[in-house]
């Protein structure tokens, strides 16, 4: 699929008017560019797929013109970490040397900052104060606490909220009036639902749920793969009753044969932790947050799982 085919691609805001729900940010935003010489180093926190990096993009346009692909860095700092790759390519970049005299300085746009490391967040902070003459730095981080606060201090913070369910449904009711894609208010709510928030995601579904046909909510629960979500409810209840084979074959099926992910298989086996009677539910919660964490760092997920569902049998016992 090209680029230009991604509907999450052909519907970016192009324009920070376009941005959808930030009207704090993108009026702040607005008047900081009303002095573009003076505008200060930016850094953007918030959850995934609410505008940060759409937002920086705009900004890159307003300020750079038909020229700011020349002069803007894109980085995404979670995929090249370390100190190298902020002495290699952002100092490379940041240096004076070839700044066409209409162009007022370059942008960095540096994504998931919070990813990097403690020694390239310090080298980067040296970087930010050897350039500023000549260079903006935009940081976008999900979590800004694991940004230094050297680093922070030297930006202009703003963060993103939320986008509401209204504004989500709204916005991708208008992509299938432009698409022509049959569509129901209940099953765009679905893609919501299932999105909690995230604009990307919510329009990525929208996409594949499309190519089915219409968008109901039949047909968003099957393209999510939330058809399959009450079988989890029923792992939960093996495990828990000792069945442990049968609740792993059952977790097996979901996950290899239905596709659902192993952190999906997480949430929703949280979410059903409130929907039987147990006495056990501070037990089972802390087992399944205990799992989730060992995924994220990289575990095996079917041995990991198939160690919370033994987990699960003792606590049932």
């Amino acid at each position: 699929m090209t680029e230009s085919s991604m509907w999450v691609e052909k519907y970016r805001p192009m324009k920070l008017s376009e941005v959808v729900n930030q009207k704090e940010v993108v009026g702040s935003l607005k008047a900081l560019l009303k002095n573009i010489s003076e505008m200060p180093h930016l850094m953007f926190s918030g959850s995934a797929g609410v505008g940060k990096t759409t937002t920086a993009l705009c900004i890159a346009r307003e300020v750079l013109g038909d020229g700011w692909r020349e002069y803007t860095l894109e980085l995404n700092a979670s995929d090249e970490r370390g100190i190298n790759m902020v002495r290699e390519r952002v100092k490379k970049f940041a240096r004076f040397s070839g700044l066409d005299t209409s162009i007022p300085f370059k942008l960095v746009i540096l994504d998931e900052a919070d990813e990097m490391t403690s020694d390239a967040q310090t080298a980067l902070r040296r970087i930010i104060e050897d350039t500023s003459g000549h260079c903006r730095f935009i940081m976008i981080a999900n979590n800004i606490s694991k940004i230094i606060e050297p680093l922070q201090s030297r930006c202009a913070v703003f963060k993103f909220t939320r986008i509401t369910e209204d504004e989500i449904v709204d916005h991708l009711e208008e992509i299938c009036k432009k698409e022509k894609v049959k569509h129901t208010r209940e099953g765009l709510k679905t893609l919501y639902s299932y999105s909690e928030g995230d604009m990307r995601h919510a329009i990525n579904l929208l996409q594949a749920t499309a190519s089915l046909g219409s968008v109901n909510e039949e047909n968003v629960k099957a393209s999510a793969g939330l058809s399959k979500t009450s079988d989890v409810g029923d792992v939960l209840k093996m495990a828990l009753a000792g069945k442990l084979s049968d609740a792993r074959n059952k977790m097996v099926e979901l996950i290899k044969v239905y596709g659902m992910s192993e952190s999906d298989f997480l949430k929703y086996l949280n979410e059903e932790c409130y929907r039987i009677k147990t006495d056990h539910l501070s037990e089972i919660l802390e087992s399944i947050a205990k799992y989730d964490y060992r995924l994220i760092i990289g575990s095996n997920p079917e041995i990991q799982l198939s160690a919370l569902l033994a987990e699960l049998g003792k606590i049932g016992k």
